[in-house]
């Protein structure tokens, strides 16, 4: 009885926990969920650790897969899928104060306090009606999305599975999870030329990786006037990514026989620009990674581990930890004390956390690459994109993936749960409670580089 209650006290002192083991069920029930014989096609009982893998995935919006999704899984467990990709999404606590809601119930303080970490927010002020937005714009932009995919796909299919793609493909892609049912691990392959679908997948993309706070502001800039500090960053270093991404891609691929070397100028711009969009955590390619040269393959790691936005569906170090860290460059360079990015001045401890959560994720990346290049016998470039990837939950792979030992798929498996739910998160998850510094130590001088 002690046990238990020490447990509970454990859990209840601290969001990140809650936020952890929410995470973990969601993740177990889906597992068991994909074990069922329902759940294939073959109508064969999934191993544990195939269906750990896949549900992790899913509810980590990852988009890494051992197996076809559209040819593997029946359509129950496309729904199992799409329901974890949904709640891994928008967030599990921001699903359960929906139904709160519904159900009349008043967000207790400590409710608040884990929606505040899960939706990385600064204070729990306005956080009940964040989260009616988030909800609304994600269903209407998904609602949006399977209309605009159904037209597409009606083309091709039926109209009943023609809808039934597009409400698939819609939420997989705003939520930057990269499942698909194109079958045959080939992704978007077929609409390579096709301009309406790249552009409605980029925009999709695009929007999922902003964040909600992001999209609550562009919908209310009429009344507000203004952007916030925060929406400015990620508009400006979002852009800024897409179209440097899609240069660099450009100019490394224009030759490339294996991949973008045939096609028209046009196309060869379409292709770079969708996947300077999509490799910051879409998960869907028109074109094979592996193809790819390796000067072009080392910049999408670049890309990967950057990642999205703040309080989205991508993963990554984020556009504005990036934004912070080369404030901070710049600043030094300068000769500068303060980081200042649109004329406001950032707080030191908003510099400490950017180190932080970078010098956590480059660790992370590096103990997973290393784990696997010892598990795995591939190339390590394949091996570092492989880690990359599953930690900035995008979902590319150069083959790697569906070939993963025992070791290998547990270890990507982590990889997949640390990247979205965030080292720090972590940290403050399992570490102990930090009290308050009753004093401080005598300067010291070291010398740097």
């Amino acid at each position: 009885m002690n046990l238990f209650k020490k447990a509970a006290r454990w859990l209840y002192a601290s969001p990140p926990r809650i936020l952890l083991l929410g995470f973990s069920f969601i993740i177990l029930t889906g597992t068991v969920l994909l074990m069922l014989p329902v759940a294939s096609a073959s109508r064969e009982p999934t191993s544990f650790v195939d269906a750990l893998f896949t549900a992790t995935s899913a509810a980590c919006v990852t988009g890494l897969v051992l197996f076809d999704t559209g040819s593997y899984f029946s359509t129950f467990g496309h729904w199992v899928i799409l329901l974890l990709i949904q709640i891994g999404g928008i967030g599990f606590m921001t699903m359960a104060t929906l139904f709160a809601l519904m159900l009349r119930r008043r967000i207790s303080l400590k409710e608040r306090l884990i929606l505040q970490e899960s939706l990385n927010q600064g204070s729990i002020e306005g956080l009940v009606r964040l989260v009616r937005k988030v909800i609304f714009y994600a269903l209407a932009l998904e609602l949006v999305g399977a209309l605009l995919y159904t037209i597409r796909f009606s083309i091709d299919m039926p109209l009943g599975r023609a809808l039934y793609h597009g409400v698939f493909h819609a939420i997989s892609i705003f939520n930057n999870a990269g499942f698909d049912l194109s079958g045959d691990f080939s992704s978007f392959s077929k609409y390579a030329s096709d301009v309406y679908m790249n552009f409605v997948s980029m925009l999709l993309i695009i929007l999922g990786g902003f964040g909600f706070i992001v999209l609550a502001d562009l919908f209310e800039v009429r009344k507000k006037k203004k952007f916030s500090l925060h929406t400015k960053v990620v508009l400006s270093v979002s852009a800024a990514l897409i179209v440097i991404g899609a240069l660099i891609i450009l100019i490394f691929e224009f030759t490339n026989t294996r991949s973008i070397a045939e096609d028209s100028f046009g196309q060869k711009v379409l292709s770079s620009l969708f996947h300077s969009v999509t490799t910051r955590s879409g998960g869907v390619t028109t074109e094979s990674i592996s193809d790819f040269r390796q000067a072009t393959q080392f910049f999408i790691i670049i890309l990967m581990f950057i990642g999205a936005s703040p309080g989205s569906t991508g993963g990554g170090i984020k556009t504005t930890t990036f934004a912070v860290l080369v404030g901070a460059v710049l600043a030094m360079i300068r000769g500068k004390e303060d980081v200042v990015l649109f004329r406001l001045r950032l707080a030191q401890e908003r510099v400490y956390k950017a180190v932080t959560v970078t010098l956590f994720c480059i660790g992370i990346v590096m103990l997973g690459t290393m784990i696997l290049a010892t598990t795995e016998d591939a190339s390590f470039l394949k091996i570092l994109f492989e880690a990359t990837s599953a930690f900035g939950t995008v979902g590319l792979s150069m083959g790697l993936t569906e070939n993963l030992t025992l070791a290998g798929k547990l270890t990507i498996t982590l990889l997949m749960f640390m990247g979205r739910l965030g080292p720090l998160t972590l940290t403050y998850a399992l570490g102990p409670r930090s009290g308050r510094q009753l004093y401080r130590y005598a300067e010291g001088k070291i010398i740097i580089g």
